[in-house]
């Protein structure tokens, strides 16, 4: 039970943050009808960017537009979409998804014409890091920059992988003839992913109502829902486990009880009480669930410390979205599993022990 819920909250959390470091917690902007890449801009001179203290669940908030547009190398064409950001931008985390090269430089006063693009387009362009593309913008009239790869991510996401591209925002703006005023919308950063829909209520008071804001688990329902279900299948999980450790306490404790069952007859004959004697019982199955208990946290938390240390057990990034099985740590979790299995098993050790208030003493003594 602990390796199964370490590999299920490592699962969760590394898909979980490898979401929230692409799109935030929640993204903010203009209500509109249509499903296109292309946005309508949103002031950047709002409550959410000047004063963010006005929220208290939220840790940062980043301007970010999003473009579609075209690579076009001797051989291949790909659709992308580019997402600009500020040179900020590199605090959210994201930074952590880099695999070689480098965040591009945004800090100069003109726009920056290098981007970061992924390990997937990397490879199905045969193009890397520090070589120069030339990417096409679909709008009229259509425009195209020349860029310099200035790093590779790996997210193991497909839907950020498969196209998304950072650049800077600046550029972006130039293209739409934007001043730097206008954004696409805001990328909101959270302390805690537990306060989402507390943080998604607090700015939809707050914001105008032509804001639209948009939780991460509604933009990516289909990753969050598969999420979900995952913990339908632990609860079933550990119903069984408990119920095949409770039965096996039964019929370790009716052996103890028929194997002493002289031993039973001679103590109710000598003045035992039924309630004595059970007690011995329940007893000695205690003790069993302890030695069953600290072997099981040795074993369980002694693979936790392998896996999550030397990657034993690999798995199919295109499968499962990373390379290993991952292993995330709650102490508190440790501690309740120990804590149900204890008081299940050992109110089920009353079960069998009811069989000694019904063992007569005479036939128990001449038990062969």
């Amino acid at each position: 039970m602990i390796i199964s819920f370490m590999i299920l909250d490592g699962f969760q959390s590394t898909i979980r943050n490898k979401i929230l470091q692409f799109s935030g917690d929640i993204y903010v902007n203009k209500y509109t009808l249509s499903n296109s890449y292309e946005e309508e801009p949103i002031s950047t001179h709002n409550l959410l960017l000047e004063d963010i203290t006005e929220f208290p669940n939220v840790e940062s908030a980043y301007p970010v537009s999003h473009k579609p547009g075209l690579i076009k190398t001797d051989n291949e064409v790909s659709g992308v979409v580019i997402k600009g950001v500020q040179e900020d931008y590199k605090d959210s985390g994201f930074t952590n998804s880099i695999i070689d090269g480098q965040f591009p430089n945004l800090e100069g006063k003109k726009y920056s014409k290098e981007i970061l693009i992924s390990e997937e387009i990397s490879n199905k362009l045969n193009i890397t890091t520090g070589d120069e593309i030339i990417v096409y913008f679909i709008q009229n009239p259509p425009k195209a920059r020349k860029l310099k790869i200035s790093g590779i991510y790996y997210s193991g996401i497909e839907d950020f992988d498969d196209k998304m591209i950072i650049g800077d925002l600046r550029m972006l703006q130039k293209l739409n003839n934007w001043p730097d005023t206008l954004t696409g919308g805001i990328e909101v950063h959270l302390k805690s992913f537990n306060n989402l829909y507390i943080a998604e209520e607090n700015l939809n008071e707050k914001l105008p109502h032509n804001l639209y804001v948009e939780p991460a688990t509604s933009k990516f329902s289909d990753i969050f829902d598969w999420l979900n279900m995952l913990n339908t299948n632990v609860v079933v999980f550990l119903t069984l486990i408990l119920a095949v450790a409770s039965f096996n306490m039964i019929s370790v404790v009716l052996i103890l009880i028929m194997e002493r069952t002289q031993m039973i007859g001679l103590m109710k004959a000598m003045g035992a009480t039924n309630r004595l004697i059970r007690k011995i019982f329940a007893y000695q199955g205690i003790l069993l669930i302890g030695k069953g208990l600290l072997l099981g946290n040795i074993i369980g938390i002694g693979f936790g410390f392998l896996q999550d240390t030397f990657h034993i057990l690999p798995l199919d990034p295109e499968s499962y979205y990373m390379s290993y099985v991952p292993i995330e740590w709650n102490f508190l979790t440790i501690v309740l599993l120990n804590v149900l299995t204890y008081i299940t098993i050992s109110l089920v050790l009353i079960i069998p022990t009811i069989i000694i208030s019904r063992i007569n003493p005479i036939k128990a003594i001449k038990f062969v």
